[in-house]
């Protein structure tokens, strides 16, 4: 949804059944709209209900209704929630002007129990808060996928170098190979030369001659298949010997492993134990906090602001006046106090569920890493005994091979020495001579193939290389535009977290420039790094802490921190922060409205500044105030005083 189509529109909200109300139906117009009244008036229940239906969760139905809804008509568009109890909790429906309401719950809608502002209160680090609307996780990502990249190239540039290291020897072996072919051609070209000269010109020795050739061919032949068979032969008892190092290797992992002494059943039926004790902590947290955000808003509605009111309570002969409201669940009266110690510790107890659920989860986390250092441990024993199988069974069918070739060996051995007994009976002149020397070519014409064999590999696996090498020129540009990538979305993040710090910085001095509180001169976030604990590790991440810089009776400047802070000026403090957030994130495109609530701990003519400032910002601010604070504003503000 566009924010633009709020432009110049009013807004008209339809609610029932919401916070503390049965039904209402406001219309605020575009500019200042300011919900006047005493507590009890459903000011922030209407507040509340406006959220819903602008895309929120973070509104209560009514204590006495199952359902509840608001219709939010905008421009001429309306945009419906319906909330519903269910299970103890309440289910949202509908459709929402806005699809995702983070952004705005987080610097838009400012409510006492807004995160942002609760976040400063507590002393939080800031840096999930203000970095959240921002996608650093799609920088991670970008981050690993570019380590992952340049690990292979760096991986492929060491195996060229490895290659251009041994291109050297290749190529002196190829200068011999070269060499050797050429004193083997000779030989042979010598050999054949005296043959010819054996030749008598008579055409029965020609017979004869051309007889004891086609024997000795066929001897070559033979010699030519015993060499291949020798090859194989070799090559299957390397194998071999390859498979019995190998088996000897696993069965030495295997004696030495051992079974580790805890059961992965058992380590896994103790984490679905704990999740399931999380998924109740976690359904009875939420019904907590659903009680508790019921009651605080309850109590507002009925006029009582624990914390403050008990402050401002008057002593009366030593004691503190207290007083009896009608209870909204059993109907009987109680005082304030009672209900401030049920609150407290339903707090506290909340508070303890939290930290339980917490320990649940570092305790989840240890056991599914001890499950997963089983599971590996297991994993490489099966596959250790799987291949000890898998080689096992190779061995024997290697060992058939080889039998089988010594076999065939044999038999062309056989076969080569028959065929050179029919040979050497051809009877040619000057045969003992001519027979000689046909062996003698023959075995120059088979080591002249087997050299020509060689040479060609060992050419083609230059030029191979030599291809590969000239690729890595590229490859080491790819690696330094890797790098400096890596580089820039490594400072991407940190440049992201600076300018974040310093836009929040520069808006808080601002906004808290329009309060002028004399004794609260800055207000600021500094970016530093911490080391934390993750699980068992200790890793180092970035913080925001928020500090406050204070003037003394003397004028004199000291830092302090949010700790020291009254509940007033936290108060203060945390509205900044958001506002701030609203300013820095651009909230006004997303949604532009903003809802303030629970304002009383500004005085009336710093809310007027506030509110002037922030109108200019917005299409529509619409702000809970108590009659005395209204007074200070202007006549031309829209003041809605019933909320019905």
């Amino acid at each position: 949804m566009a924010a633009d189509q709020l432009s110049g529109g009013e807004i008209r909200a339809e609610v029932e059944n919401i916070g503390g109300i049965d039904q209402a139906s406001v219309t605020l117009p575009p500019g200042v709209s300011i919900l006047t009244g005493e507590n009890a008036t459903n000011r922030t229940s209407f507040l509340t209900a406006l959220m819903a239906g602008l895309g929120s969760n973070r509104a209560s139905l009514k204590g006495d209704a199952e359902q509840g809804s608001v219709a939010v008509d905008i421009g001429g568009q309306t945009y419906s929630r319906t909330l519903n109890r269910r299970n103890g909790t309440v289910a949202f429906d509908g459709e929402p002007y806005l699809d995702d309401s983070e952004l705005p719950d987080l610097f838009a809608f400012l409510l006492e129990n807004n995160e942002a502002r609760q976040a400063v209160a507590r002393g939080d680090d800031l840096r999930e808060i203000i970095m959240r609307p921002v996608d650093t996780d799609q920088i991670e990502a970008d981050i690993e996928s570019c380590k992952r990249e340049r690990q292979d190239l760096e991986d492929e540039i060491e195996r060229l170098d490895q290659i251009e290291q041994e291109l050297p020897e290749l190529e002196a072996e190829r200068r011999e190979k070269q060499s050797e072919l050429e004193t083997a051609r000779e030989e042979l070209t010598t050999v054949q030369s005296e043959l010819e000269g054996l030749d008598t010109g008579v055409e029965q020795s020609r017979s004869q001659k051309k007889s004891l050739e086609e024997a000795f061919q066929r001897v070559r032949d033979a010699r030519s298949e015993l060499e291949d068979l020798e090859f194989d032969l070799e090559t299957e008892r390397s194998t071999l010997s390859e498979l019995e190092a190998e088996r000897e290797e696993l069965e030495e992992t295997l004696a030495e492993a051992e079974e580790p002494a805890e059961s992965s059943d058992r380590l896994a039926g103790r984490i679905q134990e704990l999740r399931d004790r999380k998924r109740t902590l976690d359904d009875t947290i939420n019904e907590l906090s659903s009680v508790v955000n019921f009651n605080e808003e309850m109590l507002e509605e009925e006029g009582l602001d624990i914390d403050r009111d008990v402050e401002s309570q008057t002593p009366v002969d030593g004691l503190t006046a207290e007083t009896e409201i009608a209870c909204w669940t059993c109907g009987s009266e109680v005082s304030t106090s009672q209900i401030e110690e049920t609150l407290g510790r339903l707090r506290t107890l909340r508070s303890d569920r939290l930290e339980d659920r917490g320990d649940i989860q570092s305790e989840i986390e240890e056991l599914s890493e001890r499950q997963s250092t089983l599971r590996e441990k297991r994993q490489e024993i099966e596959r250790a005994e799987r291949r000890l199988t898998d080689v096992t069974e190779e061995i024997e069918l290697t060992r058939d091979r080889i039998d089988d070739l010594e076999e065939q060996i044999e038999t062309q051995e056989s076969k080569i020495a028959d065929l050179e007994e029919k040979a050497e009976s051809i009877e040619v002149e000057d045969h003992e001579e001519t027979l000689e020397l046909h062996r003698e070519s023959n075995e120059l014409e088979l080591r002249v193939e087997r050299i020509e064999s060689d040479l060609e590999d060992l050419t083609e696996e230059i030029a191979d290389r030599e291809e590969a090498i000239e690729a890595r020129e590229q490859l080491e540009a790819d690696r330094e535009e890797l790098a400096d990538r890596l580089t820039e979305l490594r400072t991407r993040i940190k440049r992201l977290e600076t300018d974040a710090v310093d836009a929040f910085n520069e808006h808080m001095e601002t906004v808290l420039d329009i309060l002028e509180y004399e004794n609260l001169d800055r207000i600021w976030i500094e970016r530093r790094q911490a080391e934390v604990r993750e699980g068992r590790r200790k890793v180092t991440k970035t913080r925001f802490d928020l500090h406050i810089v204070r003037s003394a009776a003397d004028d004199t400047a000291y830092e302090d921190t949010v700790d020291h802070l009254s509940e007033s000026e936290r108060e203060v403090t945390g509205l900044v922060f958001a506002l701030a957030g609203f300013l820095v994130h651009d909230v006004h495109e997303v949604v532009p409205v903003i809802l303030l609530d629970s304002l009383e701990a500004i005085d009336s003519d710093r809310i007027a500044r506030v509110i002037e400032y922030f109108q200019t910002h917005v299409e529509h601010l619409v702000a809970a105030l108590l009659p005395e604070d209204a007074e200070a504003l202007p006549a031309d503000y829209a003041y809605v005083t019933d909320i019905d």
